[in-house]
């Protein structure tokens, strides 16, 4: 019997969800994760889960995958060192970059500029040069480059990348230089510009394509290992890594175009959002995941999460294809402190991780956290076994916390009660960005709360963006990875198309994409997906001419032939609008192209859960009550065991709501139904 396993890796848990592709059941486990080396957490998981669900792991046929590791790469500067080749006269493209400082117009006087990927004693230059046409303006002196690369080896690179100028319309030469670089620097992975991304924009080109070198190794030693890992226990297994767009790569393709990958873990969380909120008849989403360390906020329109044709992680911003999440540094790991300058509470984005983690995990942490503050509160009571097993003290938790309040004056539940406050609006400021920010209006959107903490603060980020209702889904600690095990695989092919639409024909048009959705299923061939799950989709980026900005239009390739390019230029006009309230009488001009290859969603249907005929929980549902601390004062809310609910029951704030892998709290004057899906739906009292 065939099973598919979705595995997330966070900062604090490993999520994995088995699910029997034939009976659609599902298995969910949760266990510590490894940061020193994530597969160990993977492997526990697998052992966990298998044994929960009485599976040997050799009947597990895929495993889909979403990884930290080339973010995390980043993050920290433990990446390759990379050699970069560019045209002549072109060294210092990374050190010139782009004209960005962040902050006010003072913000350079502390902005400290970090250092480039591929340091500049590490960049050569191939004496060459391509026209913008494609056409050989210098041909390529393969002695001088010889030479070059030679002085690059005694560097001692561990990755190379190769990326000339308007390499994007011609790649000739660079395909040239890695063949000399093969044979000079042998068994050194190289990256050409025009694999990676072959559009104009030298600067975003280049990062981009170094960015690439600077994880690959690191994330090729991961897959190759958990790979080998997952061999020895499930013999004919297939590891699909999860792209930054949603989408999923082959365990070979992520190894060689990581820069895919850059946020490959929250994109998970938006897929399982959008299929759970999908079943449950909500299509327009805000997914608020809130995990040990971070919190990532997203919008959804109409079932399809907004993309972003860049990709930024720390201050390295790359040009690769990513669900649209914003990401704060707001967990339940989060630590208090009050300065001693300001006197003024603050929370994160330090977070005390996995290890030693809050101080009520018993585990050696001592710092006070978001975690520990929701204890104090009486919002995690003592019920609660954090992944099934995990005992939490509230003796702890309080110990931690004194601390905040002496300082601040006030009481521990006080002081606790404004940690929680401020990380609410630390998190509030990340819905904004994604949805009044962007022209939306946050009142047309469900709040969809998951991640290990979500649920415990998704109720008061309804009330702060006036999102209702908020969903808080069966098993929201690990959507995340339901999110990895839904997800189908996916590529794009672009290029660059520079011309004004008075000088564009349709046909002309049409026979480039064409091509370009032939590149991108040449990938779904490999990777053995049926011709009939095969479909392909269109973009454009288009702008007003002699604008720098472009928006990215989806459209239909038929009605593109039928009706012309209104088809792309009316929908860009209304995006327009929305985000800067106007649109111009001027003509438009089409600057990139790109067709997207995806394959068959999992069609693995939401379990229903069975139904009480009562408004009223059942008796064996309420497991008794617990003391909080609720809008200032002293309350008691009733608990409920999550898997006793039925569907059509209603649940009165205050109330907790218990399970193996979340708790939800749901707030005094606020009411939770209960779907047919088991969707908890929150949403003021009547």
């Amino acid at each position: 019997m065939p099973y598919r396993l979705g595995v997330d890796v966070g900062g604090t848990f490993t999520d994995l969800i088995l699910v029997d592709e034939k009976s659609g059941s599902i298995h969910t486990a949760k266990v510590p994760s490894t940061p020193a080396d994530s597969s160990i957490g993977v492997m526990n998981g697998v052992a966990k889960v298998c044994d929960n669900a009485g599976v040997d792991p050799s009947e597990i046929a895929q495993v889909m995958h979403g990884t930290t590791v080339a973010t995390n790469t980043v993050l920290t500067g433990t990446g390759a060192k990379v050699g970069l080749v560019t045209t002549k006269g072109y060294q210092q493209v990374l050190q010139i970059a782009r004209s960005y400082v962040p902050g006010g117009l003072g913000g350079w006087v502390i902005y400290n500029k970090s250092q480039p990927l591929a340091p500049l004693s590490c960049t050569i230059e191939a004496d060459e040069r391509m026209g913008a046409d494609g056409s050989v303006v210098r041909k390529l002196n393969k002695t001088a480059l010889t030479k070059e690369l030679k002085k690059l080896k005694k560097e001692n690179i561990e990755a190379l990348t190769i990326s000339l100028i308007n390499s994007y319309a011609n790649p000739a030469h660079e395909k040239e230089v890695e063949k000399i670089a093969k044979q000079v620097l042998p068994g050194i992975p190289v990256s050409l510009s025009y694999d990676v991304v072959p559009e104009m924009q030298e600067y975003e080109r280049t990062i981009t394509t170094v960015a690439n070198s600077y994880v690959r190794p690191k994330v090729a030693a991961y897959v190759k290992s958990l790979e080998r890992k997952l061999k020895a226990k499930m013999k004919d297994v297939k590891l699909h890594i999860l792209r930054s767009d949603g989408g999923m790569a082959s365990a070979k393709v992520a190894q060689s175009l990581p820069v895919n990958l850059l946020m490959s873990g929250p994109a998970g969380g938006v897929s399982g959002a959008v299929w759970v909120a999908k079943q449950a008849g909500f299509e327009n989403l805000l997914t608020f995941d809130m995990g040990g360390t971070s919190t990532d906020v997203a919008l959804v329109q109409d079932s399809n999460a907004q993309l972003r044709r860049e990709t930024t992680v720390g201050d390295v911003t790359v040009r690769a294809s990513s669900v649209d999440v914003r990401t704060v540094g707001a967990g339940g790991g989060s630590i208090a402190h009050v300065p001693e300058l300001t006197g003024a509470l603050r929370v994160g984005p330090e977070s005390a991780g996995a290890e030693p983690g809050p101080a009520a995990y018993n585990k050696g942490g001592d710092l006070p956290t978001v975690t520990d503050a929701n204890v104090v509160l009486g919002y995690l009571p003592s019920e609660v076994r954090l992944g099934g097993d995990m005992e939490i003290r509230k003796d702890l938790a309080e110990k931690a916390i004194k601390p905040v309040a002496d300082a601040l004056g006030i009481s521990v539940k006080r002081a606790a009660a404004g940690i929680i406050d401020i990380v609410n609006e630390n998190m509030y400021g990340a819905l904004r960005l994604v949805s009044v920010e962007q022209g939306f209006d946050p009142r047309d959107f469900a709040l969809i709360g998951f991640g290990g903490a979500g649920p415990l603060h998704a109720n008061a980020l309804g009330k702060l963006m006036n999102s209702w209702p908020v969903i808080i889904p069966p098993g929201p600690g690990v959507l995340c990875a339901y999110g990895d095990a839904t997800t189908r695989v996916r590529d794009e092919a672009s290029r660059t198309f520079i011309r004004r639409f008075g000088n564009t024909s349709t046909s002309e048009l049409t026979k480039i994409f064409q091509q370009l959705a032939n590149k991108a299923l040449k990938t779904l061939e490999k990777e053995g997906v049926p011709k009939a799950h095969r479909s392909v989709t269109y973009q454009a980026d288009i702008r007003y001419s002699g604008q720098g900005l472009t928006l990215t239009v989806d459209f239909d390739l038929k009605k593109l032939k039928s009706k012309g390019l209104s088809i792309i230029g009316d929908p860009f006009d209304d995006m327009h609008r929305q985000l800067f309230t106007f649109a111009l009488d001027a003509d438009k001009e089409i600057v990139n192209v790109r067709a997207v290859a995806q394959g068959k969603s999992a069609e693995i249907d939401a379990k229903k859960v069975t139904g009480s005929g009562s408004r009223t929980p059942v008796a064996a549902a309420k497991i008794g009550t617990s003391k909080v601390f609720m809008d200032g004062k002293n309350m008691e809310a009733n608990l409920y065991r999550r898997d006793q609910l039925k569907a059509g029951n209603k649940i009165d704030g205050p109330a907790i709501v218990l399970e193996m892998d979340s708790t939800t709290v749901i707030l005094s004057g606020h009411t939770g139904n209960v779907d047919k899906f088991g969707n908890i739906l929150i949403a003021p009292s009547a």
